[in-house]
């Protein structure tokens, strides 16, 4: 139940990435109401993680968090805000979910 908690607490980091995405351009009501979805989904990430490495180690728990989050958040860019999908963006994000396994099989 640990890792689900970990896993949904690195998709929350995602969102809250996404979010600074969308605050990028606006102004206003808009970028104001971005801004609340940013930090409701930074304060359910963070609490989630701090769930999550009491039973899970540190030393695994965080960088699996981060690598959900900046995975997510590099196919969100792709997807959302059309960034480029390079081959070398694409070689580093494997790598990056390959060391993600790594730590959680060792």
């Amino acid at each position: 139940m640990d890792w689900v908690i970990l896993i949904v607490a690195g998709l929350f980091e995602t969102v809250f990435a996404f979010c600074l995405g969308k605050m990028k351009d606006l102004k206003g009501r808009a970028y104001r109401l971005w801004s609340v979805g940013f930090i409701g989904c930074l304060i359910v990430s963070m609490w989630l993680l701090a769930v999550a490495v009491q039973t899970i180690p540190i030393g695994t728990a965080y960088p699996v968090w981060t690598g959900i989050g900046a995975v997510g958040t590099v196919l969100l860019g792709i997807v959302c805000f059309h960034e480029r999908a390079s081959f070398a963006r694409i070689f580093f994000m494997v790598t990056l979910i390959a060391s993600i396994i790594g730590l959680k099989m060792v």
